[in-house]
């Protein structure tokens, strides 16, 4: 238990090393960040629909797939809720079948309910932020059709930009829920899994926040 224990905690610390300094890099150079790419190409997106009397169509569109990708990932994460209730009691034997044969990767019986939980509540919460996502889009939906006069009253278009943007950090929020709950399942099997899952996420991570070259 006391590996498994300074691994969660190495764990953590990593992931919060990580954002700090993602937060930094953004602050510095907001140009580095993808996210910060994708708040500024919706904005212009917002922009162009709402400038123009004839791409009613194409909003409408874009947003109901964008309604459909949330959709599609809140009853992902509802149906891996269920898939983790029903086969609960049989990780942890398969657990200890299968973890490598090292004293330090052994995986901790005691604390095999923590690791169920915690797994459960990222699932919990990745469904909460695509609901979210869900629920702002619809509201872009209706905020996307309404007159605006950019140049006397750009309200509209700054209210749009915010819902648009609030969904699409949810939408993000939600995703990284995802992806952090591939080193809670890899810590089932061991401390050693733990350490290693979140490394390699990290370095995942760090290719999907950087802003994709145009060469």
């Amino acid at each position: 238990m006391f590996y498994d224990l300074i691994a969660f905690g190495i764990s953590f610390i990593l992931i919060q090393i990580y954002y700090f300094y993602l937060t930094r890099r953004t602050r510095r150079a907001p140009q580095s960040s993808v996210h910060t790419l994708n708040a500024i190409t919706r904005e212009r997106w917002v922009k162009m629909i709402m400038s123009s009397e004839k791409l009613d169509i194409l909003a409408i569109q874009t947003v109901r797939n964008s309604v459909m990708a949330a959709n599609f990932m809140a009853t992902t994460a509802v149906l891996l809720l269920l898939g983790v209730l029903n086969l609960g009691e049989k990780i942890g034997p398969w657990a200890e079948k299968l973890h490598p044969f090292c004293e330090v990767c052994n995986p901790a019986s005691e604390l095999w309910m923590l690791k169920l939980e915690m797994l459960l509540g990222s699932f919990a919460l990745a469904f909460y932020y695509f609901a979210m996502a869900i629920r702002f889009f619809n509201h872009v939906g209706y905020l996307i059709n309404l007159p605006c006069d950019f140049s006397h009253d750009d309200k509209p278009y700054q209210q749009t930009c915010a819902y648009l943007n609030k969904a699409g950090h949810y939408y993000t929020f939600g995703t990284r829920t995802f992806f952090f709950s591939l080193p809670l399942i890899a810590w089932f099997f061991g401390a050693c899994t733990l350490i290693l899952a979140t490394l390699g996420l990290l370095l995942g991570l760090i290719a999907l926040d950087s802003v994709p070259s145009a060469d």
